[in-house]
């Protein structure tokens, strides 16, 4: 269904503007452990910042500073991480380190943060469904701390744009090889006429490669029409016994009308998958290196390591 250039005007002047941002962290982070045992996964330090900090950045620098974590047990740490200590910050003053004074405040003023506990995680879509009386009935954006998109590169601000454009539902889509497409969810998708983005007509969660109708995966963006709640509401649990935010969406994909609909955005950019440890690991040292104080340096060190163990490999072989 492609949305008449006229309608789509028109859905501009009466859609609601996009403000608040949803991050589920509720998750029990078991790919880590023992780590995770007493800390969050999202606050793991992604060279000098925990990797929840760059997620509320990112919604930040889109105009969203209505921020709702969907937060469970031992999370503590994220709300004191956004929140001020005090007799930290007089201890950085006395001293006169304004460096890391301003760094520890930046955390404090990024955004209004509001927490609300998930009890059970009974999946995305559970998690989503949380934060309905707190969004109420505008659309909104929704990230997962397991992606973090880098920060030169646009995307949640075109998600918006189509969102507002098309008034359905926005995921963000990523082109990755057929052979790894089990590891994501999958969208079913066609081009629409002189836009940058596509119609998704269906998804389908990890599917084996050959049945798999396309390469694009699903990556945790979305932006939602609050349609969704209502949904999620009737969804059954699917696959791990959880809610599946994908199955509400992919009953939003089949509907006509106010809130139906559901497109993509393809981002060709950087992103970094902080989701397992390897992955994690070079997501650390991918930054590291874009570092101004410290890359170079990190580079060269790289090279020589490499090489060393590249020499090493050699004797023994």
């Amino acid at each position: 269904m492609h949305v008449p250039y006229s309608y789509r005007v028109w859905l501009v002047s009466t859609s609601r503007a996009v403000r608040k941002a949803v991050i589920p962290v509720a998750g029990l982070g078991t790919r880590f452990l023992p780590v995770t045992k007493a800390m969050p996964k999202e606050m793991l330090p992604v060279v000098d910042k925990p990797a929840i900090q760059y997620v509320v950045e990112e919604a930040v620098s889109v105009g969203l500073e209505d921020i709702l974590m969907i937060t469970g047990r031992n999370k503590r740490a994220l709300e004191d991480h956004f929140d001020r200590v005090p007799s930290l910050e007089s201890a950085l003053e006395a001293k006169g380190d304004r460096k890391k004074l301003a760094a520890i405040q930046e955390s404090n003023n990024l955004g209004d943060i509001h927490y609300v506990r998930q009890g059970d995680p009974k999946g995305l879509g559970h998690a989503v469904l949380c934060a309905e009386r707190h969004v109420g009935n505008e659309p909104f954006a929704v990230l997962l701390g397991d992606d973090l998109i880098d920060e030169r590169d646009e995307l949640l601000g075109e998600m918006i744009r189509v969102q507002q454009a098309t008034g359905g539902s926005v995921v963000a889509l990523m082109e990755v090889p057929r052979e790894t497409i089990s590891s994501y969810g999958c969208a079913d998708v066609t081009e629409v006429e002189g836009e940058s983005y596509v119609q998704v007509h269906g998804l389908v969660e990890k599917p084996a490669p050959e049945d798999a109708p396309s390469n694009l995966a699903i990556i945790g963006r979305y932006v939602l029409h609050p349609a969704v709640f209502d949904v999620l509401r009737s969804t059954e649990p699917g696959r791990g016994d959880e809610i599946q935010l994908t199955d509400a969406l992919q009953t939003l994909a089949r509907r006509e009308g106010e809130g139906g609909g559901v497109y993509g955005v393809v981002f060709r950019g950087r992103r970094y998958d902080t989701g397992d440890k390897l992955s994690y690991l070079k997501a650390v040292v991918t930054l590291a290196c874009d570092r101004d104080e410290f890359g170079a340096d990190l580079r060269s060190w790289l090279a020589d390591f490499v090489a060393e163990g590249a020499d090493t490999a050699s004797a023994r072989g």
